[in-house]
């Protein structure tokens, strides 16, 4: 099942900011955001996806879990992997790339506590792990 055939109608439901949170997977977060990559340049996905995430997390009364960091840095993994792994289809893609389904997968560049700050939150940090 191709990307748009799996993810294009959540995907209009989150850019409408009419989906609901509840559900709505890291996985499905994934999902969407290969669409938006796929539709738009990088800055623009990375505006509109921002923007939704955010306004969907405040509609459900968590808008202290939306994490520009996280958001930002995670978009900037995904636009890269989805450039350099050849794919025919969204699950292809995952099954070449199954890390990006961990949820700690942002600790590798990022401790815990930066990750998880106030300014993480609100502003795009640089990481502060470096491998060697």
């Amino acid at each position: 099942m191709t990307l748009t055939e799996k993810y294009g109608e959540m995907t209009e439901r989150f850019e409408a900011r009419s989906l609901d949170a509840r559900g709505f997977s890291h996985v499905d977060h994934i999902g969407v955001a290969c669409q938006m990559l796929q539709r738009y340049e990088f800055l623009e996905a990375a505006f509109r996806f921002g923007s939704a995430l955010r306004a969907i997390a405040a509609k459900a009364g968590a808008a202290d879990k939306f994490n520009a960091t996280v958001t930002l840095a995670f978009l900037s993994l995904l636009s890269e992997r989805m450039a350099a792994t050849p794919h025919e289809s969204f699950d292809e893609f995952l099954e070449k790339n199954p890390d990006l389904t961990s949820r700690s997968l942002m600790e590798t560049w990022y401790s815990p506590g930066r990750l998880g700050s106030d300014r993480a939150r609100k502003s795009f940090l640089m990481p502060d792990k470096f491998s060697s």
